[in-house]
C-alpha cells in the first residue's frame, strides 16, 4: 500500500484527526476553491458519475465524505427517495446544511457526522454509496471501503470519483506543475490553511489510481469494476458492485 500522507507534518494526531482539522478550517471557502481551481470540470465529473449511477435506479443512497454535499445534491438527479450524507468535518456539514436548507431540500438530504471507516448503519442498508474526491483521505483505505461494502445491499453498486495521476504527453507534465505550484499558491492564500492544499495534491500522488485502486476493491469484496478515465485521466469513476 502507499505510504501515508498527512496534512500536519509537525502535528502527532492521526491521519483521521488531522484530516477532520484541515476540512474544518477551509469549510468556509472550500466550494469556491474547489470549482475555480478546477475551473469547473469537477461539476461536469460529478454529473458523469451520477448518470451512470442512475442506471441501476437506487432508492436508497449513501454519500460516503460528503463534504459540503454536492455529491448528494447532484444524486437528486437520479430521483432516489433517500440520500443520506456522512461526514467528519462538522465545519463542512454546516456548510452543506446550510446549502440544502438554502435549496429546500432538507426533506430529501440528511447530513450526519460520521466516520467512514465506522459506519453507523446496519449491515446491507443502502442501494448505492457515492464518494467523490474522499477515499485518499481514508486513514485506513481497506477498512473505509469495507465498511461500504458492508452497509451496500447485496447486487448493490459504488460509484467513486476521485483524482488520478495523467499519464499521457503534455497533460501529465502540465497537471504536475499546476498541482505542484499554481494550486498551493492560490489554495493557501484563499483558504489560510498553508499545509491544506499542499497535501491535496501530495495525496493523489501517493493514492493507489486505476488498475491498483481497482484491486483494492476486489480485495475487500467488490466485483465487476469499471475504470472510467475523465479529462486524459486527471480524474477516475470506478464503478463497483457487491
Amino acid at each position: 500500500m502507499s505510504k501515508v500522507v498527512i496534512p500536519y507534518n509537525n502535528d502527532k494526531s492521526s491521519k483521521r484527526e488531522q484530516v477532520e482539522k484541515m476540512f474544518d478550517n477551509i469549510s468556509s471557502n472550500y466550494d469556491f476553491l474547489n470549482h475555480f481551481l478546477s475551473f469547473g470540470i469537477d461539476k461536469l465529473w460529478r454529473r458523469k458519475t451520477i448518470k451512470i449511477l442512475g442506471k441501476y435506479k437506487p432508492d436508497t443512497i449513501l454519500d460516503v465524505a460528503t463534504g459540503t454535499g454536492d455529491f448528494a445534491i447532484s444524486a437528486l438527479r437520479i430521483n432516489p427517495k433517500e440520500v443520506t450524507g456522512i461526514d467528519i468535518s462538522e465545519g463542512m456539514l454546516n456548510v452543506g446544511k446550510d446549502k440544502i436548507k438554502t435549496k429546500g431540500l432538507e426533506n430529501r438530504i440528511k447530513l450526519l457526522q460520521a466516520d467512514s471507516e465506522d459506519l453507523p448503519f446496519n449491515s446491507e442498508h443502502f442501494d448505492a454509496i457515492t464518494v467523490a474526491f474522499g477515499v485518499r483521505n481514508f486513514q485506513n483505505l481497506k477498512r473505509g471501503l469495507g465498511e461500504m461494502y458492508r452497509v451496500l445491499k447485496p447486487n448493490g453498486c459504488t460509484a467513486i470519483l476521485e483524482f488520478s495521476k495523467p499519464k499521457c504527453f503534455p497533460v501529465k507534465q502540465l497537471y504536475w506543475f499546476y498541482s505542484k505550484y499554481i494550486l498551493p499558491f492560490f489554495g493557501r492564500i484563499i483558504s489560510r490553511d498553508k499545509s491544506a492544499y499542499t497535501y491535496l495534491p501530495m495525496s493523489v500522488e501517493a493514492f493507489p489510481s486505476g488498475k491498483e485502486f481497482a484491486n483494492v476493491l476486489t480485495t475487500v469484496g467488490f466485483s465487476k469494476v469499471k475504470i472510467i478515465p475523465l479529462s486524459f485521466g486527471i480524474s477516475t469513476i470506478y464503478i463497483a458492485e457487491k
